[in-house]
């Protein structure tokens, strides 16, 4: 596996961070189209990808002895629903950060904890897959950058301390790269490697699907948001 592949939800989570923080975007509009690119990516990077790698087995044809792709039913589909179910309930802590969903400008004196490790667990999980599809280390890293800059932004507007808000940034960015290097070094992780793939392919469904609607006014999508979602689809097939 390439190591550097390790950095790139690392650095997302960094640049923008220095973004927001010394170049704070004027236009939310951009954010949203940005945002809207990210969960189109990201859900089709799951679906084209991830999805197919826990539900295709290999075999071997005793007679011809080359190799066949067969689907199989399995309870592989439970796990995708506990993973969706979980990540509603991390949503109830986080209030819904992980897909730019921050709203507010209340003064801040300390660190909103329960966003904090809301967030780290969330993206623990998300570094998971990469160890097994590096592909999928772009889609976490382009769905990072545009919510680093939402929640830098949200917490200078609630005038939080700028060295918790570093804290708070460099920790986050420190998770998905934390989640994968555990998936590749720690034994526990072979034994039950498809149904954690699953459940995490359900956070990810939920997240990417959520960011698609949430980006669009009143759910209503304009050219430029179909335009955003539908070049996230063409790249992402061709990786």
């Amino acid at each position: 596996m390439n190591n550097f592949v390790y950095l790139f939800p690392f650095l997302a989570v960094i640049i923008g961070y220095i973004l927001a923080f010394y170049f704070t975007p004027k236009s939310k509009k951009k954010i949203k189209l940005l945002l809207a690119f990210s969960g189109s990516f990201l859900l089709s990077l799951t679906v084209m990808h991830l999805l197919p790698s826990i539900y295709t087995t290999e075999i071997v044809l005793p007679s011809e002895h080359n190799h066949e792709h067969v689907h199989v039913h399995s309870s592989i589909g439970i796990y995708i629903m506990l993973g969706i179910i979980f990540q509603i309930i991390l949503e109830y802590f986080s209030k819904g950060a992980e897909h730019g969903h921050v709203h507010g400008h209340e003064k801040m004196n300390q660190i909103p904890w329960l966003l904090f490790f809301s967030l780290c667990i969330h993206a623990i999980l998300e570094g998971i897959p990469i160890n097994k599809d590096n592909h999928l280390a772009f889609g976490i890293a382009i769905h990072h950058l545009p919510i680093a800059m939402i929640l830098t932004i949200f917490f200078k507007n609630a005038q939080l301390n700028t060295k918790a808000i570093f804290v708070f940034m460099f920790t986050f960015a420190l998770m998905t790269p934390l989640g994968t290097i555990l998936a590749d070094h720690l034994s526990i992780f072979e034994t039950i490697e498809k149904e954690l793939v699953g459940f995490v392919i359900g956070i990810l469904f939920h997240i990417s699907s959520t960011i698609i609607f949430e980006t669009s006014e009143g759910h209503k999508f304009n050219l430029a948001k179909l335009l955003a979602i539908g070049f996230g689809i063409f790249i992402a097939t061709f990786m």
